[in-house]
Parts: C-alpha cells; sequence; structure tokens
C-alpha cells in the first residue's frame, strides 16, 4: 500500500471523518459473503466469486460509503474536486491512503504486508503503475475490536428496530442470593451469601428490641439478606447454511446472517458472560470456525448436509455443562447431501431425497433425547420445505421462524432474550 505527501493537502480532512461511522456504514463491503450480484455463475463449472479484499477495493469501498453516508461535506467535496486535474486526483487519493491508514493505526484493520512505496522511475499512479499493483496484491483483514464494534453496532440496529433500547439477563422465576440485588429480601440461613439488606436488618433489631441505643442490639435472626434473580446459563450453537442457494435468486442471504451472528455474540459476550456461543457452517458437509472468522466466511458451491450440521452441533453442546443447550439453525434449502458411513458424500439436488431425509430427522431426534432445543430460521416459504421444518420442530420441541433478510436478526433476538427457562438439577 503506498502513503503519499503532497504540499497542497490539509490533514484535517481525514481527521474530520467519524471512523466508526464509516466503519458501519462499510459493513456490508466488509462481510461481504462472495455474493456476485446480478451476475451468476454455474456451481459445477465456475469457481466461486469470493469477496474482494485488496485495498484496491476498500478505498473504492471507503469513497462509496463516504459518498451515501453524507460524510462528504459540500466543503470537503468541493476541496477534494478542485479542477478535476491531476492535482484533485491525488488529493483524493491521499485522504483514501490516510483513511486505510487512520483504520489501521487504531486497531480496526490489519495488513498482511506492510505499505511500500514504489522507488526508481517507473510509473506510480494510473491502473497500470506500481501503486495500483500494490494496494491488489495487499490484503486486509478484519481485527477483533471491528468484529466486536460490528457486532455492537448490528446489535443496537436489530434492537432498534424492534423498539428495544436495552437488552439484559434470561429472567427464570428462580430466585437466590447473590451479588445482584433484584429479589426480596429474606430472613438470612446459613449458606446464603451474606448480601446483607441493612436496612431491613436495622428495623427487625428495633422491632425487637423496641429501643434506639447505640450500638444496636443485633441478634441471628435479625440479619436479612437480599434475593438476587436466577441467572441460568445457556449453551448456543448457531448453524448458518452456506450452500449456494444462499446467494441465489438476486439476493444476498448469508450477509444478513452473519450480521446476525455477530449481534448475538456481542449480546452474549456483554450481557451473559455465563453463556457460550459456537459457530458451524454446513454444506457439503460442516466445520466450527473461530468466531474471529467468522467475518471472511463465504459461500460456495455447496449442497445442504444438514444432518451432519445437527451432529457436529450435538457433540459440541454435549462437551458443556449449561442449564440450556440449543440449536439456532439458519437457512433457506431443503436437506439435499448426506455423510455416509463411509465418508462419501451422497448428494440429490433436487432436495427432500427421502434417504437424506429421514437421516436428518434421526439426527433431530437424537438432539432431542439429549435435551437440545433446534430452534429453525427459514429464509424461505417452499411448500414442500414448510412441511420438513414443522416435522424438524415438532420432532425437537423447537420452534420454527419463516422469515426473511430484514426480520432474521429481530426474530432471532427475541426468541433469545425472551426464553423463560429453569435449572435443570
Amino acid at each position: 500500500m503506498r502513503f503519499h505527501t503532497y504540499s497542497k493537502f490539509s490533514p484535517e480532512a481525514a481527521d474530520a471523518v467519524d471512523l466508526q461511522a464509516l466503519l458501519d456504514n462499510l459493513a456490508d463491503f466488509l462481510l461481504q459473503s462472495g455474493f456476485a450480484g446480478e451476475q451468476e455463475y454455474n456451481p459445477y463449472w465456475d469457481e466461486p466469486q469470493g469477496g474482494d479484499r485488496s485495498l484496491d477495493a476498500l478505498r473504492q469501498a471507503i469513497l462509496d460509503a463516504l459518498i451515501q453516508s453524507g460524510q462528504f461535506t459540500p466543503e470537503l467535496l468541493e476541496a477534494m474536486r478542485g479542477e478535476g486535474d491531476e492535482d484533485s486526483q491525488e488529493k483524493l487519493a491521499k485522504l483514501l491512503d490516510d483513511l486505510v491508514k487512520r483504520l489501521t493505526e487504531e486497531g480496526y484493520l490489519k495488513l498482511d504486508a506492510p505499505p511500500q512505496v514504489p522507488s526508481g522511475h517507473q510509473s506510480v499512479e494510473g491502473r497500470g503503475g506500481l501503486g495500483h499493483a500494490a494496494s491488489r496484491s495487499v490484503q486486509f483483514n478484519l481485527t477483533d475490536k471491528s468484529i466486536d464494534f460490528l457486532g455492537y453496532k448490528s446489535l443496537r440496529h436489530i434492537l432498534g428496530s424492534i423498539g428495544k433500547s436495552s437488552f439484559g439477563s434470561h429472567d427464570t422465576p428462580y430466585l437466590a442470593t447473590g451479588i445482584e440485588a433484584d429479589g426480596f429480601t429474606k430472613q438470612y440461613e446459613y449458606g446464603d451469601v451474606l448480601n446483607l439488606d441493612v436496612n431491613e436488618t436495622l428495623k427487625n433489631a428495633l422491632i425487637r428490641t423496641g429501643s434506639l441505643e447505640i450500638p444496636i442490639d443485633l441478634d441471628y435472626g435479625d440479619l436479612a439478606v437480599r434475593q438476587a434473580e436466577y441467572r441460568s446459563s445457556c449453551a448456543t450453537v448457531l448453524m448458518l447454511d452456506t450452500s449456494h442457494s444462499m446467494i441465489l435468486y438476486g439476493e444476498d442471504r448469508f450477509t444478513p446472517a452473519k450480521k446476525v451472528a455477530l449481534a448475538l455474540t456481542h449480546l452474549i459476550r456483554t450481557q451473559f458472560p455465563g453463556d457460550s456461543l459456537r459457530v458451524v457452517l454446513f454444506h457439503d458437509s460442516a466445520e466450527e470456525i473461530p468466531l474471529s472468522m467468522l467475518p471472511s466466511a463465504q459461500v460456495g458451491p455447496y449442497h445442504t448436509n444438514t444432518a451432519e450440521g445437527l451432529k457436529l452441533a450435538r457433540r459440541l453442546l454435549m462437551a458443556q455443562k449449561k442449564d440450556m443447550r440449543q440449536i439456532v439453525m439458519i437457512t433457506d434449502g431443503k436437506p439435499s447431501a448426506l455423510t455416509m458411513p463411509n465418508g462419501q458424500i451422497y448428494k440429490n439436488s433436487m432436495g427432500l431425497d427421502a434417504t437424506v431425509i429421514s437421516q436428518t430427522l434421526r439426527e433431530v431426534a437424537n438432539c432431542r433425547r439429549s435435551g437440545i432445543a433446534i430452534n429453525t430460521f427459514m429464509l424461505a416459504r417452499d411448500r414442500a420445505l414448510v412441511e420438513f421444518v414443522k416435522r424438524v420442530s415438532e420432532i425437537s420441541r423447537g420452534k420454527a421462524y419463516f422469515t426473511n433478510t430484514m426480520t432474521l436478526g429481530q426474530f432471532i433476538l427475541m426468541d433469545f432474550l425472551k426464553k423463560k427457562t429453569r435449572k435443570v438439577s
């Protein structure tokens, strides 16, 4: 990546840009899922078109975000536009370079190669220049800081769209002595956490003695403690469908699913520290990915091996000791693949193959026997698919939501926040 210094450029232009607002506007670009827009590719002959993560593409995305968000004030745009000559183009290029540098220095982005300034008499500017070649070769990646920020912004957007300004913990009807005094006061019993209710304790002593003399005569029976609401712990596996259908028919369904996953991650980390969230991608097979790899996950020319995804999710959940275990599955297609005992993948692109369906429902039944609820969020409304999802819900005693990319996050977060559970002994 190249950085230039121009004597006619005012450095305040880049400093005036709100980086967090810019990052929020870049969310779709940073979380792109390999969606090729209107240009379709054949999943059997063509290579999947992954997202361009070069600095050249990032600069163009920043420019588009600045224009669309209105951060290009008339004064800034006037200064950048100038006379439309080479000097004006250099000013704009320097502004974009400085914004990328600020994002890197403040820990939102990281580069896989250090910036290099071309030397010698070779051309730097233009699409054939060394600067453009360097921009294409240097790749960028998101840091944990930017992933957490995008999760926070996604969460605020989703909660704001459903009229919620705050969020809290899982509610249960159980009370226990603890640090948070959300419940009623009770008389202290041996073994309780000494979360003393001073006012109630002193009142009990005054009622018993009828005296205001100091020191106050306290007895064991005067002690009162505040009860805190019992907070249930929950282990969640988020299953994301990365089959080819998630970007077909002119709609990118996977990018919104990733935003919901980041929002759920931020919610759990900040509000439910005792909970856990794991991410499983299912396609021809299934694999777990770390949350740090979620932004770069992409769809591909795959089928839908739902059974393998459920099997992996169940294994991950059974290794955790939590009050609740649940699978949140986001998909838009029929199960069309199955892992055979010999390890080979059986595929039927038509979907609803009797063998595939029976094995998938068997895994659903295994989840129920293990006490794992399956909540399915379906991004399609095909009649045969609806019947299959209903069958999954009946077996697992979970819920099925038929939604779209606009309301997916609302359904998932509201289901998560409203869940009422009890401690499993």
